[in-house]
């Protein structure tokens, strides 16, 4: 390993080469949170004399970290600190061509209350070999980056997000790359954040393309619901509902409240009063808040937003199983539960079990069945709904569906929400990784598909599929098994149209 120096608006950055890809961790886009800016949008960071160290990843955000049932599959993120907002940088041509190189940015997923982009899952050094510049990054959790605040503040955690990608379009040239092809990526939380960006007038100009993985434009607050979550989370926090009370509480007792708020959704006997947050407790999603987000964005692409942003979109065949398997949902499910889930969505009930009892595998039970109408409902549906919009407005969207099962769990969680993560960062070696003899080729294929993207817009059809075409005019498909790859008619059909009365 040796040294490696840039020079960037703030100053200058020593990183560190390693074989043909150099890495600079823990870079501060945006002034700390706290203090005087805690619960304000983000400011410029200060500068600094002399040469800065960008060898270590900096502090992530403050957050819950995951119950028993899922921290032996999640990875937590490292030591949490008030100066959180930090990047990282992995490149092959540090300053040395012109800015050429396509900029690969990540916004990381956990539920808007978890996760860093430094987890090692996401180290963009095997995505920096195919020939980009990947930069992945922290951004506001939970309460500190999501509440709608009394004074109408909201959705910081996007609003740094935005920070950081204005801080790519002024300085990611020193490290080779260009900062008109910005393509920008996410998964779950992160790909819900993507969706909303392509809307929100701030970020407008600062990327060109766009990859979501397993989260759409729909998981949004309403102000009524926002409002309502902010004083509930005051009153559990001890405090009035004022946002200068808010600021002044602790982040580990606003956390600790956020979570017990977090339960009490969960319980409700009223699940409407919570809008999108009734699924599982989620107390924090982008709120719509009519001045950053103006609505809900899947309805602002149906309007045409966004169309002019490059966009591959996909989710993993078995999502939910990623939840229902480890917390014991499977096996408390049976024909009756399903069938009033069924109903609660708005689907006539009978016709909805028939239909995916027969997609269904012949030995599943009813847990495994409630398993494919929530990855139908919070997944799969939302994506699809938003390539339809686009192609309303005459804009191309590339859709994949990844099937190939996880051999985490001894291979019960099926392909499930994050199982093609290892695949695209090449981090096989991860806990929901994949040490298989053909996982090396098929996390290969599927670099050069997401790399080839954010070059051109066009994503090379990964692992022996001949063609990968946009999803409209005729709702084509890349589905991504274990051996291969190829074009389907929409494999769901049948389960989506279910779905059309409800938008």
């Amino acid at each position: 390993m040796s040294e490696v120096t840039v020079s960037t608006a703030h100053g200058v950055l020593v990183g560190r080469t390693s074989g043909d890809v150099s890495a600079f961790r823990g870079i501060p886009y945006a002034a700390p949170p706290f203090g005087e800016l805690r619960m304000r949008p983000p400011r410029p960071p200060a500068s600094w004399d002399g040469p800065r160290d960008a060898t270590e990843y900096g502090p992530s955000a403050p957050q819950p970290g995951y119950g028993p049932a899922m921290a032996h599959l999640l990875e937590e993120a490292g030591p949490q600190g008030e100066d959180c907002l930090r990047l990282n940088v992995w490149t092959p041509a540090p300053g040395r061509t012109g800015g050429s190189l396509p900029v690969m940015v990540f916004i990381h997923g956990g539920a808007f209350r978890n996760g860093a982009g430094s987890l090692a899952l996401y180290d963009g050094s095997r995505l920096a070999a195919g020939g980009v510049v990947c930069v992945t990054l922290n951004y506001r959790l939970g309460a500190e980056g999501f509440l709608l605040l009394p004074d109408g503040t909201a959705n910081l955690g996007l609003l740094d997000q935005i920070a950081a990608l204005r801080w790519v379009r002024e300085n990611i040239a020193a490290f080779g790359g260009d900062p008109d092809n910005v393509t920008v990526f996410g998964q779950s939380a992160g790909a819900i954040s993507v969706t909303a960006l392509m809307t929100m007038p701030d970020a407008r100009g600062l990327f060109r393309r766009a990859i979501t993985q397993s989260g759409a434009g729909h998981h949004v607050h309403t102000p009524d619901t926002g409002r309502r979550i902010t004083e509930r989370l005051a009153a559990l926090a001890g405090v009035p509902c004022t946002t200068d009370a808010l600021a002044a509480v602790a982040p580990d007792v606003l956390v600790a409240a956020d979570a017990a708020l977090g339960q009490e959704i969960a319980a409700s006997r009223e699940p409407h009063l919570w809008g999108e947050s009734a699924g599982g407790g989620t107390t924090v999603l982008p709120v719509v808040d009519g001045v950053k987000l103006p609505s809900r964005p899947v309805d602002a692409m149906a309007a045409g937003a966004g169309a002019e942003i490059d966009l591959m979109t996909g989710t993993t065949t078995d999502e939910f199983r990623l939840f229902a398997v480890p917390l014991g949902i499977t096996h408390r499910i049976d024909d009756t539960v399903l069938k009033g889930f069924l109903a609660g969505f708005g689907l006539p009930a009978d016709r909805a079990h028939a239909v995916y009892t027969r997609a269904a595998a012949p030995d599943a039970t009813p847990g495994d069945v409630f398993s494919d109408v929530m990855t139908d409902h919070g997944y799969r549906i939302p994506a699809i709904r938003v390539a339809e919009n686009r192609a309303r407005h005459g804009a191309e969207t590339y859709v994949y569906a990844f099937a190939r099962p996880t051999g985490a769990a001894d291979g019960a969680l099926g392909a499930c929400h994050m199982a093609e993560l290892p695949f695209v960062f090449g981090t096989l070696d991860t806990s929901l990784g994949d040490r298989r003899p053909d996982a090396e080729t098929l996390s290969d294929h599927i670099r050069a598909a997401w790399i080839s993207f954010a070059r051109d817009g066009r994503p090379a059809p990964p692992h022996g599929a001949r063609t990968w075409r946009p999803y409209a005019p005729d709702r084509t498909v890349l589905r991504i098994d274990g051996d291969t790859a190829a074009e389907v008619h929409d494999p769901a059909a049948e389960r989506r149209n279910l779905w059309e009365g409800r938008r």
